[in-house]
């Protein structure tokens, strides 16, 4: 074989890798933002009554489970959740002066800065459901270190929402999703509801700017530090390692206003 050839077959070769490489890329990326989704979102919807009981007042098992393991970081495990579902959000009328969300979790509290003014009915209806107490006692049902975690369902097993959705307020084309984002989680247009997740690391930069920002994290970088590094074992019927083996839990989000 001549210097030419063994030259053409060794940048060909390397070629092929490169390709494949790259397409390897591509699939992690769209695995990772189709995990991301609700799932099974509009079967959640459907199925809200036989999860919560005839009685609207019944746990789902999904959350139940979750009530039988440890709590994280060594809390004590907090009041269950109450099931709510709601038409829609009541519009809040002190909207454009809200600066902040302070989340209590079993791992400690984290402040997110909210953007009403960019995001406005994302913002309502986050607003809207932690002042009636719906998130209170909701456990993260997925936490993937480096790139998630995420919380706001009912179900405990990202099927489940508020009985409503809103309006999709996606960001800009190149926006990108950096550590510490907050946004909310759907499973494509028209289906965000209340479930929303951390922009753990730089894995999130991954994701496509198709998802309502909610505001980013001004402090409590120790606690979502805490929960990325919490046990976790695959989902059912996926690759992904996802589900705490310990619970965290939302404790309780107080809505901070200016003035």
């Amino acid at each position: 074989m001549t210097d030419r050839r063994r030259r053409h077959k060794e940048q060909r070769a390397a070629k092929l890798k490169a390709e494949k490489k790259k397409k390897a890329r591509r699939e992690l990326a769209r695995r990772l933002v189709i995990a991301l989704g609700f799932g099974i979102l509009v079967i959640g919807f459907f199925a809200a009554g036989s999860l919560f009981g005839k009685d609207g007042t019944s746990l789902p098992p999904t959350y139940e489970k979750y009530r039988n393991q440890p709590t994280a970081c060594g809390a004590d495990q907090p009041e269950p959740e109450k099931p709510m579902t709601f038409s829609e959000p009541t519009q809040q009328d002190d909207l454009a002066s809200v600066t902040n969300a302070v989340i209590r979790t079993s791992c400690g509290e984290i402040v997110i800065e909210l953007d009403p003014a960019n995001y406005p009915d994302t913002v309502n209806s986050f607003v809207f459901l932690a002042r009636q107490g719906f998130y209170d006692g909701q456990v993260f049902h997925r936490i993937i270190a480096n790139f998630v975690a995420q919380a706001g369902d009912p179900s405990a097993d990202g099927s489940g929402g508020p009985g409503y959705r809103i309006a999709d307020e996606y960001p800009a084309a190149d926006f990108t999703y950096v550590e510490g984002t907050v946004a909310m989680g759907n499973g494509g247009k028209g289906t965000t509801g209340s479930q929303f997740f951390f922009t753990l690391g730089g894995s999130g930069s991954v994701l496509n700017p198709q998802y309502n920002i909610l505001g980013n994290v001004v402090s409590g970088q120790d606690t979502l530090k805490k929960m990325a590094d919490v046990a976790v074992s695959t989902r059912p019927g996926s690759s992904e390692r996802s589900v705490p083996q310990e619970t965290v839990y939302i404790e309780t989000i107080t809505i901070e206003t200016a003035g």
